[in-house]
């Protein structure tokens, strides 16, 4: 059954949140539990006349860290907004714990899942901390004032990203590394079990790659949260994720474990690269050559 909204289909249906992957090493199928679910998805912008992302099912296994790769332009950002209802499908559905993404109400969907874009302007003339404080909006009334669950939530927050020695600096006076750990930050402080995070380790040196990477590690250890992040690094969501979801051509190629799904052939037909992949002592991928273009 389906309506109409806004000019575009819709789908009514409920979308089953286990899937089952792989045979778990063991010749057994293995459950996952998935906290966001799409199925069929058609998304295009009002440029493009076919849709950029189309993709039968993905899942974002709960409790785990999921990591996004694929060449540019492969579709990854497309459907990390997809998932976080910032860009409607032209068709499909989402569920974010088993409810339909469109049922949510802003603040609603807010206080359930965090999204850090690729973008985010820094504001002048406000410090890190009244930066963080912004990430407690979803739990507060328009005239409330702040409290004591707001100020835990942004020392929980600032503390995780490990920005306490910022907290009194001017947004804008920062370096991109340190911008990236205190958008994170307020992120963090809304408190959600589900984070999006698009490209956060793009243009940052090595240093901070690794600090963004560990916090949002330390993240999941120690809060359980959820985490969808789209990656450049392949060798780094091989080290951080749980699950790696390879795209190509706006499409699904290939989506399990790393040990799983990272092979040679992958690095061959998605990402155009001659490369070792190794597993012992554990995974390593060494890159040869470019291959060429077809």
């Amino acid at each position: 059954m389906t309506h109409e909204t806004d000019g575009k289909e819709r789908s009514e249906r409920s979308i089953d949140a286990t899937t089952t992957l792989g045979d778990g090493g063991e010749g057994e199928p293995v459950e996952v539990e998935s906290a966001l679910v799409a199925e069929d998805l058609e998304v295009g912008y009002p440029t493009t006349e076919e849709p950029v992302v189309e993709c039968p099912r993905i899942d974002v296994p709960e409790g785990e860290i999921t990591a996004l790769v694929g060449p540019n332009g492969s579709g990854k950002s497309t459907m990390l907004k997809s998932l976080s209802n910032h860009l409607e499908p032209d068709s499909g559905v989402v569920a974010l714990n088993g409810r339909e993404i469109t049922e949510y109400d802003g603040k609603e969907l807010a206080r359930e899942l965090g999204h850090l874009s690729q973008e985010n302007d820094s504001p002048g003339g406000i410090t890190v901390e009244e930066l963080v404080y912004h990430g407690r909006y979803p739990h507060r009334g328009f005239f409330d004032s702040v409290s004591a669950e707001d100020h835990e939530a942004v020392e929980r927050a600032i503390d995780l990203a490990g920005v306490n020695d910022l907290r009194d600096r001017d947004v804008g006076a920062l370096s991109g590394g340190q911008k990236q750990l205190v958008w994170i930050a307020m992120v963090l402080a809304q408190e959600t079990d589900v984070l999006l995070l698009d490209e956060p380790t793009t243009f940052l040196d090595l240093h901070h790659q690794l600090r963004v990477m560990e916090t949002v590690s330390r993240l999941n250890e120690e809060e359980g949260v959820t985490v969808a992040v789209v990656l450049h690094d392949l060798s780094q969501a091989v080290r951080f994720a749980d699950y790696i979801i390879a795209m190509n051509d706006g499409g699904i190629y290939d989506w399990g474990p790393p040990g799983e799904v990272v092979t040679e052939q992958l690095l061959a037909d998605v990402f155009g690269v001659d490369a070792a992949v190794t597993r012992s002592p554990e995974l390593r991928i060494q890159p040869k050559r470019a291959l060429p273009d077809e």
